[in-house]
């Protein structure tokens, strides 16, 4: 992957408000230009052999178009005090509460909505590192609800994955490696429990067929019946689940 010039990278970061990659892919023909949901970044993919001055003219002749496209990408959203996000399907309201947790209770305390409020999650410490807190937080329950879906899962179809990892990652909701390691992007907790059990039973699936063929596909609703409900669940709405970023560490 190599950038476009600074100049031209600066000028469009400060015109539009997102990073620029440029691509060389030994199969592109042409240039192409796209802009990543899920990343919020231009990308022009260009011939192995182009000129890159000539991928920077590409992209300035192109920029209303990427304009629109950007404005159509959903708002990011920072784990900050007073702001909202899904947790399990449900939307809850932020809370740096300043003080320390009571004796015997997590960094996080989930708060039932009265009368109709929204629930509430109640991130005990100082506000300087509460969301780094929260983030270590949503990690965790990402990893207890996948690891008890994977562990049903893999018990109905007799099959035993290596290792569970958990990360930070937007060009999938899952993965299954050679090596039987099943990984997956944390914001599945944020999704209906109904989307975060069918990805964990996807990426079961593929420990006996790393592939998407019919075999495949029969092991999954096997498991998983309700497959095609909370495969367009993630079609329609997870685009915006990408709207909630972590602090950086």
């Amino acid at each position: 992957m190599r950038q476009v010039r600074a100049s031209v990278r600066e000028a469009v970061m400060q015109d539009i408000g997102a990073p620029v990659e440029v691509r060389r892919h030994p199969g592109a023909r042409r240039m192409t230009l796209r802009v990543s949901r899920t990343r919020h970044a231009v990308i022009v993919t260009v011939p192995v052999q182009c000129n890159l001055a000539d991928a920077d003219v590409f992209l300035t002749r192109n920029l209303d178009w990427v304009r629109e496209r950007l404005v159509d990408l959903p708002t990011r959203s920072q784990l900050s005090h007073g702001s909202e996000m899904p947790l399990r399907g449900e939307v809850h309201r932020i809370v740096f509460t300043g003080v320390r947790a009571l004796r015997g209770a997590g960094p996080v305390t989930r708060v039932p909505g009265i009368a109709g409020a929204r629930p509430e999650l109640h991130v005990a410490g100082s506000a300087q590192y509460a969301p780094r807190r929260l983030a270590d937080w949503l990690f965790a329950q990402a990893r207890r609800d996948l690891d008890a879906a994977i562990m049903r899962h893999a018990r109905r179809l007799d099959l035993v994955p290596k290792r569970i990892a958990i990360r930070d990652q937007s060009s999938r909701w899952g993965s299954c490696s050679t090596t039987r390691v099943l990984s997956f992007s944390w914001r599945l907790v944020l999704a209906p429990p109904l989307v975060l059990d069918y990805v964990a039973a996807h990426e079961v699936a593929h420990l006996a067929e790393m592939n998407h063929g019919p075999r495949f596909w029969a092991l999954v609703e096997e498991t998983m019946p309700r497959m095609a409900e909370a495969k367009l669940w993630l079609q329609i709405y997870g685009v915006e689940l990408h709207r909630y970023e972590l602090p950086k560490r």
